[in-house]
C-alpha cells in the first residue's frame, strides 16, 4: 500500500530566506527509514487563511499530513488555530500541555505569562505529542481520513520528538509498511563523479530494480542501496559485495551513521589501542584537533596539538630548522615532516599529522599554486609525506585538508595495504 505523505511548513522566515530549511531533511531521512516517503512538499507564509485552506486541501488527497512549525507564544504562530478551524472544532485549554506548560517553567523558575500560555490552548479532540525539551508540545487530529501532526520548528526539538515520538507512534498507525531494505556506506576519498565511474566501468549491467544514490556531506560521502521491488531485494546481496569490493577500505563505515568527521572514526581506533596522537597545524589553524577533541573521551589519546601558522613559530615550537624554512620554504616535504619530528617529540605521542599549504585565495605561485597543501603523518619510525593538490575555496580546503591528514592515520590503525583514491589524483 502506498501511503501518501505531505508535509507542510509554515513561517515567513522559510518563505523570506531568514532560516534554512533543515526539518525537510530530517522528516525525509527518518521516514524513509521506516517506509514512508514524502509525495508533496509545500512551505507558506504565516497567514492563517491560506493555512487553514492549504490543510484543507491537502488533507483531501494524504493520508498523512505533516504540518511543522507555528506551535509558538507569538502571534505569527498560527498552526493550532487554522487546524482548530479546519477541523472544525473551538480551541481550548488542553489539560495535558498545560501541565507540561507550568512543569516547563517551574524547571527554568520562571513564570507563565499570556504568550507561553498561548501553547497550550489547542484544538479540541487533539492528541498529544509529547516534547521532552520546549515549552510547545505537538499534537495530531483526523481530518476525513488523513492523520495530521503538528511538529515545532525548533531544530532540536524535533530531533528528539520524531526519535522518542513521532517514527514509533506512525509504526504503530500504519502497520502495513515495512521498513525497507536499505544498504548505506559511509565513504571517503571517492567522489560522487569517480564513484560513478568506478561503477559503470566494473557494474555496467546495473539492475533497474535496484537505485543507486549518493548523499555528499562535506567531506564525507554516503552511497545508497535502494530495491524497488523483490527482484530488487534478491539481486541487493550481489551488489552489496561487488561494492565492498570496488571501495574497499574508503569505507569507513556500513549502514546507518550519524558521524560527519574522520575524526570520529580516528578515536575509537586509538582508544582501542591505547594510543596516542598530536598535531602540527599550520593551513588549518587548529581544524584537526578541534575535530579529534570535539569527542567524547578524546582526553584519553590526544595531550596537546601546535598551531604554527607563521615560520617563526614553526622554529620555537616545533624545533623546524631555520634552514629547512629558508632551502625549502613552509609549504615543503621537509618542513611538514621536521614539524611532525618536532610534535612527536614534543608530546611524547605515537602517531602525528602535520600540514602545511596555501588556503588561499592568495599566496599561491607558479610552482606551488592555491590549493597545495604537503601532509606529513605516522609514527617516528614512519614518518612519511606526500604532496596533495585540493584548489577549493579556503574552508572547503580546510575541511579536506583535514579529514585526508585524519584518514591517512586511520588507514595505518587498520593496516590498510591500499593507496587511496585521493593520492592517485593528487
Amino acid at each position: 500500500m502506498d501511503i501518501q505523505v505531505s508535509l507542510l511548513l509554515t513561517g515567513n522566515e522559510l518563505m523570506n530566506g531568514d532560516i534554512i530549511d533543515t526539518n525537510s531533511i530530517m522528516f525525509a531521512e527518518q521516514l524513509n527509514n521506516i517506509g514512508l516517503s514524502i509525495h508533496k512538499k509545500t512551505t507558506i507564509g504565516d497567514d492563517s487563511e491560506q493555512l487553514c485552506s492549504e490543510i484543507v486541501q491537502l488533507s483531501q488527497s494524504a493520508d498523512l499530513l505533516i504540518i511543522n512549525g507555528g506551535l509558538g507564544p507569538t502571534i505569527d504562530d498560527l498552526t493550532s488555530p487554522a487546524l482548530a478551524q479546519a477541523c472544525g472544532v473551538d480551541l481550548h485549554l488542553e489539560p495535558q500541555a498545560h501541565l507540561h506548560l507550568k512543569k516547563w517553567a517551574e524547571k527554568r523558575k520562571i513564570m507563565l505569562n499570556e504568550p507561553n500560555l498561548k501553547q497550550a490552548y489547542l484544538p479540541r479532540g487533539c492528541k498529544i505529542i509529547a516534547n521532552a525539551t520546549g515549552s510547545a508540545v505537538g499534537f495530531s487530529m483526523i481530518l476525513g481520513k488523513c492523520l495530521i501532526l503538528c511538529t515545532p520548528g525548533v531544530p532540536s526539538e524535533l530531533a528528539q520528538m520524531l526519535k522518542d515520538e513521532i517514527i514509533p507512534n506512525l509504526q504503530q498507525h500504519f502497520p502495513e509498511v515495512t521498513k525497507p531494505s536499505i544498504y548505506r556506506l559511509q565513504t571517503f576519498g571517492v567522489g560522487e563523479s569517480t564513484l560513478q565511474a568506478i561503477i559503470d566501468d566494473n557494474l555496467p549491467n546495473w539492475s533497474k530494480d535496484l537505485t543507486i544514490g549518493f548523499r555528499a556531506a562535506m567531506p564525507l560521502l554516503e552511497v545508497k542501496l535502494a530495491p524497488l521491488n523483490s527482484q530488487g531485494v534478491k539481486a541487493l546481496a550481489s551488489y552489496q559485495q561487488a561494492l565492498n569490493q570496488l571501495l574497499g577500505d574508503h569505507i569507513l563505515h556500513i549502514g546507518k551513521s550519524d558521524k560527519t568527521t574522520i575524526a570520529e572514526y580516528v578515536v575509537p581506533l586509538l582508544t582501542k589501542s591505547a594510543q596516542k596522537i598530536t598535531v602540527a597545524e599550520s593551513c588549518t589553524g587548529g581544524l584537526i584537533a578541534s575535530q579529534i577533541t570535539a569527542i567524547a573521551g578524546s582526553s584519553a589519546v590526544f595531550e596537546a596539538g601546535y598551531v604554527t601558522y607563521s615560520n617563526d613559530m614553526k622554529t620555537k615550537m616545533l624545533d623546524v630548522p631555520s634552514a629547512t624554512l629558508t632551502n625549502h620554504g613552509a609549504v615543503s616535504e621537509a618542513t611538514v615532516l621536521a614539524m611532525a619530528k618536532g610534535a612527536l617529540e614534543k608530546s611524547n605521542a605515537d602517531y602525528a599529522i602535520a600540514v602545511s599549504g596555501i588556503a588561499g585565495p592568495d599566496g599561491g605561485t607558479t610552482d606551488k599554486p592555491t590549493g597545495s597543501v604537503w601532509i606529513a603523518w605516522g609514527t617516528k619510525e614512519t614518518l612519511q609525506a606526500k604532496y596533495h593538490y585540493i584548489p577549493l575555496a579556503r574552508r572547503q580546503f580546510q575541511q579536506v585538508v583535514a579529514a585526508r591528514g585524519l584518514d591517512l592515520i586511520r588507514r595505518m590503525l587498520i593496516n590498510s595495504k591500499e593507496r587511496p583514491n585521493y593520492e592517485r589524483s593528487s
